[in-house]
């Protein structure tokens, strides 16, 4: 079937594409306009609207234990459960993996990256993975808390032989790249630490949070695995010793690609008579000076939302500000974690300087391909908040009705009322589009080029950015009509993409020995073979680096 949307203006920053013109559709991808007389099975026409690839959520926790967890912890915010279903913010997102699923596409969003599946959870995950509609997905598998990365580093050996184990444990759980959470703070908590720092030693191992991150760089670096170590610092959400982790952290990079995990959590210091500020400028300054670091942002967002995490550190210290007031915290073998409801007010001082800073993170950043559109769904905000971010990146009279609804206190502590910048299509295409896709390796998508998957996002364009965004006119999935005026037409199912670098032989059979010992069972039960999902070639193998 050729598809052949005509007269839209095409916002493909990939392709340095920016104009009016047309796109066509055949076979699932997107194809040159034929030569041969061809003619469209179907046309739409686009006269007045944007026409975008489809968007891309790097960084987004839609699967895995944390999230079900949090379902059970929080009942009360399940369509089902609650008799006033539409009272919370919660409720929009629908806790389900159907409404994941239904919820991105009719925003446009047509493949998100699950960023934290702990190894030995990878086919519960993926499993569930499957069940979301439409959207096509992928994981980061956790390393930097296990006993056997840490006792390898502790034992001094070689370079090759932990790449092997990191290039066994990505192949094996199917994941596109790895996450390093508060490396070596959950082993060092089980030790009763309750403060840890970039330099600081986990009792046992003798090892530092940098050298594990700087260990899992390199293995991910050499073995070709493009997206760089995703990297979840110290001190998460502590005014004055986030910024140092995170300032630490950046300056380990040393060259080499890393990317920073939601680093509004990480733009707070200690001025003020509350002791809360905002160093956003500072660590946007030395993002923009870092060329090697790319960052996403987690930008809060005022209202109910709960937060998951494997930092079982900084969800043990979160337990007092949970609202309503009942957590989870749990401890297994690597990263244990936790699950802590919060209510972001906007009438409160530390919320809405929260609120303040990661809007100042997005604009001061200079290169909208190093910065990345994220709430850390669910942490921040729920990722049906999208489009009201896009609307205060975008005009800044939106950001000035809500500056003037703050605290005066707040507007006193922040840039932002300063800041001009708005963000234009090109930008807004960029950061959630073709430098997604470059980030992540993808080469098939986030762009409009021939050949690339048939994931097309199309917006009527208005003053109003959140309904422009809230609601696409019409979605593509490779290549078929999903959504059409903000309303989901076609449930197809999506893929899950993957990475599958290749590990020595020896290293599988010395895995078998260590789980063995340790659980009593055959590394082959870690391992998510394809027939174990149910689905008809449930995933894709995007190329390593050469």
């Amino acid at each position: 079937m050729l598809t052949h949307l005509k007269n839209g203006h095409v916002v493909d920053p990939a392709n340095d594409r920016d104009a009016v013109g047309d796109l066509y559709l055949a076979d699932g991808v997107v194809v040159d306009a034929p030569t041969d007389g061809r003619r469209p099975d179907e046309t739409i026409d686009c006269k007045g609207l944007v026409v975008m690839a489809g968007a891309i959520d790097i960084h987004s926790h839609i699967a895995s234990g944390h999230v079900n967890t949090a379902r059970l912890l929080l009942p009360e915010y399940h369509r089902a459960f609650q008799s006033r279903p539409d009272a919370t913010g919660l409720s929009k997102v629908g806790w389900t993996t159907e409404e994941t699923g239904l919820r991105y596409a009719e925003m446009g969003f047509t493949t998100v990256v699950e960023p934290a599946m702990a190894p030995s959870s990878a086919l519960h995950s993926h499993l569930e993975l499957a069940d979301i509609p439409i959207i096509d997905k992928a994981t980061l598998v956790v390393l930097g808390n296990d006993d056997f990365l840490m006792a390898m580093i502790r034992d001094g050996e070689s370079e090759s032989a932990i790449a092997d184990y990191v290039a066994w444990t990505v192949s094996a759980s199917r994941a596109l790249g790895v996450k390093c959470i508060n490396a070596g703070g959950s082993a060092a908590f089980k030790e009763n630490v309750r403060k840890f720092d970039f330099d600081d030693i986990v009792p046992d191992y003798g090892v530092s949070s940098r050298r594990i991150v700087k260990t899992l760089q390199g293995a991910v670096n050499g073995l070709g695995i493009p997206h760089p170590l995703h990297v979840h610092c110290n001190n998460l959400g502590v005014p004055g010793d986030s910024a140092s982790s995170a300032e630490a952290t950046i300056g380990a990079a040393e060259g080499l690609p890393m990317h920073l995990a939601h680093i509004q959590f990480y733009g707070y210091g200690t001025e003020g008579k509350r002791g809360f500020s905002s160093v956003g400028q500072r660590l946007a300054d030395l993002v923009n000076r870092t060329p090697e670091v790319t960052v996403d942002i987690g930008q809060v967002m005022f209202g109910q939302t709960v937060t998951i995490s494997s930092d079982e550190m900084r969800q043990f210290a979160g337990r007092p500000q949970a609202s309503p007031g009942k957590t989870i915290i749990f401890d297994h073998e690597a990263n244990g974690g936790g699950v802590v409801p919060m209510e972001y007010k906007q009438k409160s001082f530390f919320n809405a300087l929260q609120w303040a800073i990661g809007l100042e993170l997005f604009l001061l950043i200079e290169d909208p391909s190093r910065v990345f559109f994220t709430t850390d769904h669910p942490n921040g905000a729920p990722f049906t908040s999208y489009p009201d971010i896009f609307a205060l990146l975008m005009d800044r009279g939106v950001r000035q009705l809500w500056l003037d609804a703050l605290p005066k206190s707040v507007v006193r502590m922040t840039s932002l009322p300063e800041i001009t910048r708005e963000y234009t299509l090109r930008e807004i295409a960029t950061m959630t589009r073709a430098a997604p896709a470059r980030l992540l390796g993808t080469s098939d998508r986030g762009h409009l080029g021939a050949g690339a998957v048939g994931d097309v996002a199309i917006y009527r364009p208005g003053h109003d950015k959140a309904e422009m965004f809230g609601r696409a006119a019409y979605v593509f999935k490779d290549g078929t009509l999903v959504v059409k005026d903000g309303t989901v037409v076609n449930r197809t199912k999506g893929r899950t993409l993957t990475v599958r670098p290749e590990a020595d032989k020896a290293m599988a059979r010395r895995l078998d020995r260590y789980f063995d010992e340790r659980f009593g069972l055959p590394s082959r039960w870690f391992e998510v073979p394809d027939f174990a999902i149910g689905q008809e070639d449930p995933f894709k193998v995007m190329p390593c680096r050469t």
